[in-house]
């Protein structure tokens, strides 16, 4: 069992056509609506991460798939669950997280709380739902890459999975791949560069459950190949002192940059072209490195499975 065999047995029992995109694109309403979930000792440990950074970072993982879609995140309801040992000061320390990983981003307003819900529990659960504004600008969709399409990422990759690792070793250095992980940074002004400035239907996802894996659902979804060259991907020099970097860069999960196929007409100019969109060949993703060539019929091996 894993999660995507399951959003099919969902798509398939509700009939709705708004699922198989990270958000939703309801252009009735003009918004996109997504919600995310956290749960302690699976996204999180509170070990090492404070209620301040656990809000910074809840919140921004909501405000990353509305960037995705191309839309101007806007209103957050949260839910928070939590075990009566916690104080008011984690509510507070929380809250201010949230307020503060909802601002700054790029000259856009400041994501609004509007409500939530609050309940006991025997861990911290966190679940966010997120509206964004459309606005008149072009909304995403992963199915939406053409041949043709160069494929572009704004971001460095494997960063926040290094960072893991070594805040699992117990290890405080080095501080800019553990930041990654605790604080991920976002790219407003790429996001909404592309859907401002594209006529045509593009393709955009975050990197949050790795690039490997958002680069082999927009081939799927689109029903072609995308040729990637691995040389060209931005990583953090960093990460090589760990023996499977490579892996970190294509399937690290949590870096929350972004991959998008777009058209050769408007490429931003902070976008670092990786590979291209090319027509459907025996497999959706081929991967060169250096001298070698690796074609994935799957990446499931390679990804997070909440459900083995």
């Amino acid at each position: 069992m894993n999660e995507n065999c399951l959003i099919e047995v969902i798509k398939n029992i509700t009939k709705s056509r708004y699922i198989g995109d990270d958000c939703a694109y309801l252009p009735d309403l003009g918004i996109t609506v997504t919600q995310d979930s956290l749960v302690e000792g699976v996204h999180f440990n509170l070990d090492w991460t404070t209620p301040y950074e656990l809000g910074v970072k809840a919140i921004r993982v909501n405000i990353s798939d509305i960037l995705a879609s191309g839309a101007e995140p806007a209103y957050a309801l949260v839910s928070l669950s939590m075990p009566s040992k916690f104080n008011d000061n984690f509510v507070e320390e929380f809250y201010k997280g949230l307020n503060d990983g909802g601002s700054n981003l790029g000259g856009l307003p400041s994501v609004e709380i509007v409500g939530g819900d609050l309940t006991g529990g025997d861990r911290v659960f966190i679940s966010i739902c997120m509206l964004g504004k459309v606005n008149g600008r072009n909304i995403s969709s992963r199915s939406n890459a053409k041949s043709g399409y160069k494929i572009v990422v704004c971001g460095k990759h494997g960063s926040s999975a290094a960072g893991l690792k070594l805040l699992e070793k117990g290890q405080k250095a080095p501080e800019k791949l553990i930041q990654a992980h605790i604080s991920p940074h976002l790219f407003p002004e790429f996001a909404l560069s592309v859907s401002k400035n594209i006529t045509e239907p593009y393709a955009m996802m975050d990197t949050s459950d790795g690039l490997g894996d958002a680069l082999f659902k927009i081939a799927r979804a689109s029903n072609v190949t995308l040729n990637i060259d691995f040389d060209k991907i931005p990583y953090d020099e960093e990460i090589k002192c760990f023996k499977d970097w490579e892996q970190l860069v294509l399937f690290g999960g949590e870096d929350y940059g972004l991959v998008a196929a777009l058209p050769e007409s408007y490429i931003p100019d902070d976008a670092v072209i990786i590979g291209e969109v090319c027509p459907k060949e025996r497999v959706p993703l081929i991967i060169k490195k250096s001298d070698k060539i690796v074609k994935y019929s799957s990446v499931e091996e390679f990804t997070f499975n909440h459900f083995s």
